[in-house]
């Protein structure tokens, strides 16, 4: 598969800023990091969640779409690599679970109006991960606001993200399950998952594959 724009997406704690940066390196691509960190919401969210549901979710969906428009228009797409830890998209999963219906529904329609203007990733590679050793992980890494975040939480994120690839019939989506893997301390494991992205037979729709 000849892949110039992919996406590594996946819970919070599944490690896709991880491989997102592996590959990057190994790969010699244009690397792009979700800029999480510098939203001065987030914090104020984990602690108020009503409170702070639809700035948090507004300021990311202009955030992520600044840099991705950005980013991407100084890169020709058929002629470089380019790999990012999210897809926009991600801005929709979230929303759907943090906001009322009324704020999501208004959030929707400035959503629909974004995302046709910008281009879609040759592959989006998801990477699943038990909630119970994505709470493991969100514990180990020690970011102070996310230490409250719950196995419900986690479970309505998932479920969100593979009812997004149901609905998305003209992406290619890989699912890699892995719970059974270490692909950021071990370099076989590493080597499986790149082997898995990289040289995948070609298809289309929804893959899965198990380690």
């Amino acid at each position: 598969m000849n892949l110039r724009y992919l996406v590594i997406e996946g819970n919070i704690g599944a490690g896709k800023t991880s491989l997102s940066e592996k590959i990057a390196v190994d790969f010699g691509a244009k690397l792009i990091l979700e800029r999480f960190a510098d939203n001065p919401f987030l914090p104020k969210f984990y602690e108020d969640p009503d409170k702070y549901a639809f700035p948090l979710e507004m300021s990311f969906l202009a955030d992520r779409y600044n840099q991705l428009k950005n980013q991407l228009d100084q890169y020709d797409l058929f002629n470089s690599f380019i790999v990012s830890d999210y897809f926009f998209v991600k801005s929709l999963i979230f929303s759907a679970n943090t906001l009322k219906e009324d704020e999501y529904q208004l959030y929707r329609k400035l959503f629909d109006i974004i995302y046709s203007k910008l281009p879609k990733p040759d592959l989006y590679v998801y990477l699943n991960k038990n909630v119970y050793n994505l709470l493991e992980n969100i514990k180990k890494r020690g970011r102070s606001y996310e230490q409250n975040i719950n196995a419900d939480y986690l479970k309505k994120i998932e479920e969100s993200y593979f009812k997004f690839f149901n609905q998305e019939p003209d992406l290619n989506f890989l699912i890699i399950e892995t719970d059974h893997i270490d692909f950021v301390n071990n370099e076989d494991d590493y080597q499986k998952v790149v082997d898995c992205i990289f040289n995948c037979e070609r298809f289309s729709g929804i893959k899965r594959v198990f380690f």
